[in-house]
């Protein structure tokens, strides 16, 4: 938990418990309880952002295949010389 082992969490428990006063136990309670819901709330934010990111990433990329794929057949039938015949077509003789 945040790189925090729980022997040395239990140390800060103690010496918090300690420092505060009784009488500010509860409000002491609440603001930890407040921090861990935004905690929380901005974790599923990113979360969320980080999902539709990933979607419009999965969305885009056959798009992309599709736009290089027919944009190499495009340039390869430019570069590729146009055969010219000699003259006009000879049509059967009847």
């Amino acid at each position: 938990m945040f790189g925090i082992s729980w022997a040395e969490f239990l140390v800060i428990l103690i010496v918090a418990i300690l420092v505060v006063p009784v009488k500010y136990w509860p409000d002491v309670a609440r603001f930890l309880a407040r921090v861990i819901k935004y905690i929380r709330k901005i974790i599923w934010q990113i979360t969320d952002a980080t999902d539709k990111i990933k979607d419009q990433i999965d969305l885009e990329k056959p798009i992309n295949d599709i736009i290089n794929t027919t944009t190499n057949d495009m340039l390869n039938d430019f570069s590729t010389p146009i055969k010219k015949t000699r003259g006009r077509k000879k049509t059967a003789k009847k």
